[in-house]
């Protein structure tokens, strides 16, 4: 768990410390942030899991039985792994920013040993220590890499809500549930907290409407404005 939280040092340091940054750049991290946090407090009440299943019998093999059957797919891995993907969806953009400054220096070097060599005069302070802005009206190519990346993040959030939705409220809707697993039949189980659960996914779903809408209005907005006004 604390690994979780110790993840925001360097996604904060990264959004930071980068020499190179682009539009929204900023609230991309900041959405990111915000989804580790929440994943962190959410996945709580999922902690005892095994100990909130009970059924009506002593039998601990029934209940296991009972619990896999029930709890047939994974839930909090699940998260993580799609918070995975998310910062890789992130970290795209960054690498071609960082691509794209590189390139930009070496140019720029290039120009200097050119001008020099022709007796011309050039300020070397203009590029070196400080931060470039990504123009994204000189570049399409750096507007297609930048829709990538969102539309990535928009395709990882549309499966988060399918997981929330298909694999998790679907197991909490329920005030008991009738279990006929492999040697143990006709037996009632039942999941404490089911309330505080419901709530998680609940502000996960919140979250990954969020990210959606925000993103898709990035869309739009990254599109008429620097490919149709191009």
């Amino acid at each position: 768990m604390a690994a979780i939280v110790t993840g925001l040092i360097p996604i904060l340091r990264t959004a930071v410390d980068s020499t190179a940054t682009y539009k929204g750049r900023t609230m991309w991290f900041g959405l990111l942030c915000i989804r580790l946090v929440t994943v962190f407090l959410a996945q709580f009440p999922w902690k005892s899991l095994n100990d909130d299943f009970e059924c009506n019998t002593t039998d601990k093999f029934c209940i296991k039985a009972c619990f896999n059957k029930h709890f047939d797919s994974s839930i909090v891995m699940a998260w993580h792994f799609l918070f995975i993907l998310l910062v890789l969806s992130v970290l795209l953009m960054e690498l071609f920013s960082s691509h794209l400054r590189s390139s930009f220096l070496k140019k720029k070097e290039r120009e200097m040993v050119s001008e020099s060599e022709q007796g011309g005069v050039t300020d070397p302070t203009m590029t070196v220590g400080g931060r470039m802005m990504i123009d994204l009206h000189k570049s399409k190519s750096s507007v297609v890499v930048y829709l990538l990346s969102v539309m990535l993040r928009i395709i990882v959030e549309v499966l988060f809500v399918y997981v929330l939705l298909k694999w998790v409220l679907p197991k909490l809707v329920e005030e008991t549930y009738h279990c006929n697993a492999k040697y143990c039949s006709e037996l009632q189980c039942v999941v404490r907290g089911t309330a505080e659960k419901k709530m998680s996914v609940f502000a996960l779903l919140f979250i990954s409407a969020l990210v959606i809408i925000t993103s898709g209005m990035f869309c739009l907005y990254s599109v008429g404005h620097y490919l149709c006004d191009g």
